[in-house]
């Protein structure tokens, strides 16, 4: 005679635990813990500025860690409201193997240098489920994203030093779906993007400003228990801006900023639903 122990893990092989049907109001938590690569990177800061290639001139070739956390409302199974923290964080230190420009600093060739990018962003969603049903999704929205970036250049003596940071939103597109495979195995795509050539969509005084991103992402899943669910998510990460700050008050340089950057990460996420009104 099986144990209760061994008949739940009897249950989690043969795929027979059943999903409890869906809660009108649910409050879901996400994480993802996985690496990044840095698949290109370019910054210039000012119009007579140097081309700086984190990946070649930055050290940013190696990967590195890739944490995502978010959460979301679902009201009577078709609306969803997520808030989203994704923390984007490249500490390097390099010899520089030719002279640098950067907002009207040169650092010279062979000098020590500490390089920061950070790009951290809060992101809040809407959606709307066009299906409506427990089981699938296809949903659209919009998200608004607020940008907090953070570039430093500083020669290994402390003398040289560039820093430029820059708060703002991005307003997005969005779109989800989930596609039931068997009972416990799903396929999933998510994807927030835009592209703004206009100071209006860019929320930017500069007519010159031209910003785009794209974070999207496929990933396939496991239902563990009606309440927890394991997946592994491929994603791209993307974009940049240039043009003109209106920010710039002139001490440095013109204020010329053009920054790309496009990544891919690998990540083993967990999400947790519970409950709150049936």
């Amino acid at each position: 005679m099986l144990r209760p122990v061994g008949v739940l893990v009897v249950l989690l092989c043969c795929g027979s635990i059943p999903a409890r049907a869906e809660p009108r109001t649910s409050l879901r938590f996400v994480g993802e813990l996985g690496f990044l690569d840095v698949l290109s990177h370019s910054l210039r800061q000012g119009r007579d500025g140097t081309l700086f290639r984190y990946t070649e001139d930055g050290g940013q070739d190696n990967l590195y860690t890739f944490v995502r956390l978010s959460a979301e409302l679902t009201l009577g199974k078709r609306h969803t409201v997520g808030f989203l923290v994704q923390p984007l964080l490249f500490d390097t230190d390099v010899v520089l193997r030719r002279d640098v420009r950067i907002d009207a600093l040169t650092f010279p060739e062979g000098t020590p240098l500490n390089v920061r990018y950070s790009f951290p962003f809060y992101r809040a969603s809407y959606l709307f489920d066009l299906l409506g049903v427990s089981e699938d999704e296809l949903a659209v929205g919009v998200s608004l994203q607020l940008r907090n970036a953070n570039f430093v250049f500083t020669s290994a003596d402390g003398t040289l030093r560039r820093a430029t940071r820059d708060v703002g939103p991005v307003p997005l597109l969005k779109v989800r779906g989930k596609w039931a495979l068997s009972e416990r195995w799903w396929l999933g795509l998510e994807a927030d993007g835009s592209y703004a050539p206009t100071a209006l969509i860019n929320g930017d005084d500069n007519s010159d400003t031209t910003g785009a991103l794209l974070d999207a992402s496929v990933r396939g899943g496991i239902r563990v228990t009606p309440q927890l669910e394991a997946f592994l998510n491929l994603r791209y990460l993307g974009g940049g801006a240039r043009g003109v700050s209106d920010d710039n008050d002139d001490e440095f340089g013109d204020g010329f900023t053009s920054n790309w950057i496009s990544t891919a990460t690998v990540s083993l996420g967990f999400s947790y639903r519970m409950a709150v009104t049936d």
